[in-house]
């Protein structure tokens, strides 16, 4: 007896117990999860072959007042649908649970709905609901933010800038979209003439050192001449692709051969002879090939906020919805004009 008691207070009898338990513990809590997980998915499953084909706005009525998935599951599958392009039946999941969801958050799943509207296009709409959060939430900066970008795709400017007024409140910095509104207002306007936009356009410029592709892409297209006299030539990089294409007849050369980089560009482009070399790689291949084959340069742009590339310029990214953030990407492509007109030529 007394050497039973004797092994019993053994500290090494103790570090076995206590390793006995941490299996056991191990043991059960391994298989009761997977159990869990095993159950979940048959849940899910049978949650899923709803959906097979897509619900009717009835079923799915039925589906959400039924209560066997969260709301939170719900929101997932409505921001799933409109990932895919599926903007109605996410519109329909948002609609849905505005009636029976949490009322705690009707804000947030009229906001998601706003969204969803704005992104398939349904503006009259998104504005509405965009308004009818800031009539009961002024101090709503997001509902601003949307409601501005509904206003610029409307081109309603002066409502836009009436929004940037309620930003302004509320101390965010406004400068920039301030500056870009104002700019579409005065490239959009049907009153002004193209000389008196350019002059408006070169005090936005001025003023903020902004926007320097819209506001200079619209003048060397309409006034080449006034785009070379107020042009930073610091900024050739970024138009790119607008300096490419202006004809030779409009070009001032005199601040041209003052500009390291515009001779490479038009000596690539086979309007001077001033450059051998390049640093940048496009360039630098076609000054070698000097004109001996049809290629030439192709532009794609990339928002410098989001990183998404686009094959045509903007100026406020349509994902991530960011002014001034487009860089110029140069490749090289085939000169399908130089193949047309060396055709054309044959011909004749």
């Amino acid at each position: 007896m007394n050497t039973f008691f004797l092994e019993f207070r053994d500290p090494l009898f103790g570090i076995i117990i206590f390793f006995v338990l941490i299996f056991v513990i191990t043991f059960f809590s391994y298989w009761f999860a997977k159990l869990k997980k095993k159950e979940d998915y048959r849940h899910l499953d049978k949650f899923l072959k709803q959906f097979h084909t897509l619900p009717s706005q009835n079923e799915l009525k039925v589906l959400i007042t039924k209560g066997e998935l969260s709301e939170k599951s719900w929101l997932l599958l409505a921001n799933a649908y409109a990932k895919g392009g599926n903007y109605e039946k996410s519109i329909e999941i948002y609609s849905e649970l505005l009636k029976v969801g949490d009322k705690s958050n009707y804000r947030d799943t009229l906001f998601l709905l706003g969204k969803t509207y704005f992104r398939a296009g349904f503006l009259e709409r998104a504005k509405q609901i965009f308004l009818e959060i800031l009539k009961n939430n002024p101090r709503t900066p997001q509902a601003l933010n949307y409601l501005l970008l509904v206003y610029e795709q409307m081109r309603n400017y002066n409502a836009a800038l009436e929004v940037l007024d309620s930003l302004d409140e509320l101390k965010k910095d406004i400068t920039l979209q301030s500056a870009y509104i104002n700019a579409l207002f005065i490239l959009n306007s049907a009153e002004m003439t193209s000389d008196v936009k350019v002059y408006k356009l070169l005090e936005i410029y001025k003023t903020n050192n902004v926007l320097a592709y819209l506001i200079f892409e619209y003048i060397f297209r309409v006034n080449p001449k006034a785009a070379w006299e107020n042009f930073d030539t610091s900024k050739a990089e970024l138009l790119v692709d607008v300096l490419w294409s202006c004809d030779k007849k409009d070009l001032d050369f005199d601040i041209i051969m003052q500009n390291g980089y515009l001779r490479e560009l038009y000596t690539a482009k086979g309007y001077l002879k001033e450059a051998v070399k390049s640093s940048v790689f496009e360039l630098d291949v076609l000054i070698n090939l000097d004109s001996k084959t049809n290629a030439t340069l192709g532009f794609e742009y990339i928002c410098d906020n989001c990183k998404v590339v686009y094959p045509f310029a903007f100026s406020r990214c349509s994902s991530c919805h960011a002014i001034d953030t487009s860089r110029v990407e140069l490749s090289l492509v085939k000169d399908y004009h130089k193949d047309f007109s060396e055709e054309n030529n044959s011909f004749q």
